[in-house]
């Protein structure tokens, strides 16, 4: 069992940066990959980026890669989210994952079991 609970979101204009927050409870999160999913209002909710339990290795969507960083402080049990150059675009609500099923595809968002509540992140132009 495991609690997530995103934090770090807000407005930012274009071109900004902002960071988020996964914090976890429970279970040591160290023992999942995990991953930033977004959902924009009236769209899908689509992969953002991914790492691995062990933080050595990441996943990114072609729309976030070179602007986004995930990494992870096993040790403190929290994932963040870097986002540079932000564009209107990326106005959504950030949710953070933990893939429970080992063998599913990171890239898929039923591989991931244990979803925080989301943060808010609107990009202004």
């Amino acid at each position: 069992q495991v609690q997530l609970v995103e934090s770090g979101g807000g407005l930012v204009q274009a071109g900004g940066s902002l960071r988020l927050s996964c914090a976890a409870s429970g279970r040591t999160l160290s023992n999942y990959a995990m991953g930033w999913f977004r959902q924009a209002p009236g769209k899908e909710r689509e992969f953002g980026a991914a790492i691995t339990w062990s933080g050595v290795t990441t996943y990114y969507a072609d729309s976030v890669k070179g602007r986004f960083t995930i990494s992870r402080d096993n040790a403190k049990n929290t994932v963040y989210l870097q986002m540079n150059s932000l564009k209107p675009e990326d106005t959504a609500v950030y949710y953070c994952a933990a893939k429970t099923n080992i063998g599913g595809s990171t890239w898929y968002a039923s591989s991931y079991g244990y979803w925080g509540q989301g943060t808010q992140v609107t990009v202004s132009s």
